[in-house]
């Protein structure tokens, strides 16, 4: 188990809001080529609904759109167990009433055998984190202004 779990990339999890329970499936198709090149690995996906009254229920993994298309039923059962009911609550408490959302937690298979060699080499990582893209966006655009 030490060494497979040596050979994890990073875990990170996405909470994607669908306002007015519209999803149009449009990213599934960049999601399962993202799957299929080895990429990252889902670990649990799992959808909610926030009704108008705040209450939250789940939604089955099924053609979400309703369009016959390809749908997330590639990814049905995917549950490592990482996503427990509280988490699932956190997500919802981000969501405007009416909507629903996708809850993700993947792992970023392509860092793992460089975070494997980096360990086998003495190294830690110490600490990690994402930039927001709004925050990029402008701290890019103060810094053309000041040019």
């Amino acid at each position: 188990m030490n060494e497979e779990v040596e050979e994890l990339g990073p875990i990170d999890y996405l909470v994607v809001e669908f306002p007015g329970n519209r999803m149009t499936g449009e990213g599934l198709p960049l999601l399962v080529d993202l799957v299929d090149r080895g990429l990252i690995r889902i670990l649990d996906l799992t959808f909610v609904r926030k009704e108008e009254d705040g209450s939250v229920s789940g939604l089955e993994i099924a053609d979400l759109t309703g369009d016959g298309e390809l749908d997330l039923a590639v990814f049905e059962g995917a549950s490592s167990g990482l996503l427990g009911q509280d988490d699932i609550e956190e997500a919802a408490r981000a969501l405007e009433p009416g909507s629903s959302a996708g809850v993700l937690i993947y792992e970023n298979r392509w860092a793992a055998p460089f975070a494997a060699a980096l360990s086998r080499g003495g190294a830690r990582m110490v600490a990690s984190g994402r930039i927001p893209v709004p925050a990029i966006l402008a701290a890019l655009d103060s810094t053309e202004a000041a040019h």
